[in-house]
C-alpha cells in the first residue's frame, strides 16, 4: 500500500506561514521517513482478505475437528453403556439364580 505525500507541497505551505526554509525541508524530510517506515506495516484490504479467507478455513477445520471428536466421545460412550449394561446384566441373572 502506498501512501502518497505531496513533499513539495507540504514544504511550501510550512514556508508560507512561515517556517524557515531549513526548518521546512527538514520536516519534510522527517515526514518523509515516518511515512516510509510506517508504511511497510499497514495491510492493504488485498492482505485482510487473505488473513479472512485463511481464518475462515481453519475455523471449518477446527469444526469438522470438534465433530469428529464428538461423534468418536457418543460411540465410546455407547459401547461403554453397552458393556455396563451385560455387566449389570449378569450381576442380577447371577443374584436371581442364586435366589431362585
Amino acid at each position: 500500500m502506498d501512501i502518497t505525500f505531496d513533499s513539495l507541497g507540504y514544504f511550501e505551505k510550512l514556508t508560507q506561514v512561515g517556517v524557515p526554509e531549513a526548518q521546512a525541508k527538514v520536516q519534510v524530510e522527517s515526514l518523509r521517513e515516518v511515512i516510509d517506515t510506517t508504511q511497510q506495516y499497514l495491510a492493504t484490504k488485498k492482505d485482510l482478505e487473505a488473513v479472512k479467507f485463511e481464518l475462515q478455513r481453519d475455523i471449518q477445520e477446527v469444526r469438522r475437528e470438534l465433530q469428529r471428536d464428538i461423534r468418536e466421545s457418543e460411540q465410546r460412550t455407547i459401547i461403554r453403556l453397552g458393556a455396563l449394561l451385560a455387566v449389570y446384566s449378569g450381576i442380577i441373572l447371577g443374584i436371581l439364580k442364586l435366589v431362585s
